[in-house]
């Protein structure tokens, strides 16, 4: 007897500080799914990534983009952030109407890259991202995990390292979903070996 359930969609939730590595991450990680036969959708949930929005499948700047908030609300790039996020949260039929959208196009799309603002205080302080994080798991039944990018050269020193562990497991605890913590740029911290204060293995 064949089901009439449609295929479970899995993604990755990216997140992390600005100049972690996050859009490069998500493009080589949709390149290694290309390789892989497996088709992906890679969607910019970053209002204020609006230069770089040919390179994605979905792109939220057409909902709404960071700079025109700034100018109509009169605030500043972290508020206006914070009210986009706010926003996207009120508005998420949309976005999920455009992921359906590319699965009615293609049923073989059943994997999904958001790419995320950088803002620590959307993770740490603020609750926009957990809960649709929870909408997209709880109503429309994605299967989602974080990936947390951290930049290396951003943890050289125990202070650093600490401080970026403590962030981490903020953001873990708050968004309430599987979560993986990832070093990028370890290319370049292999370089400062010689100075830290631990080696690499630590």
């Amino acid at each position: 007897m064949q089901s009439n359930r449609e295929p479970l969609t899995f993604g990755q939730v990216v997140i992390g500080p600005p100049g972690s590595g996050k859009t490069t991450y998500c493009k080589q990680m949709r390149n290694v799914l290309q390789l892989l036969r497996r088709k992906s959708i890679l969607v910019n949930m970053d209002p204020a990534n609006e230069f770089l929005s040919n390179d994605y499948d979905i792109d939220i700047c057409k909902l709404m983009d960071v700079k025109t908030v700034m100018d109509d609300m009169q605030v500043g790039p972290n508020g206006g952030m914070v009210l986009c996020m706010e926003y996207v949260e009120k508005n998420l039929e949309w976005l999920v109407e455009k992921i359906k959208g590319k699965q009615r196009e293609d049923n073989t799309c059943r994997y999904i890259i958001f790419d995320f603002p950088g803002q620590a205080e959307l993770y740490t302080h603020c609750t926009m991202v957990r809960d649709i994080i929870h909408y997209f798991q709880n109503q429309v039944d994605f299967r989602l995990a974080v990936v947390n990018l951290i930049d290396s050269t951003a943890c050289l020193g125990p202070s650093q390292f600490l401080a970026s562990l403590m962030v981490s497991l903020n953001m873990m605890v708050r968004l309430e979903a599987p979560h993986i913590n990832v070093l990028s740029k370890f290319d370049l911290f292999e370089r400062y070996e010689h100075q830290l204060d631990f080696n690499t293995e630590f």
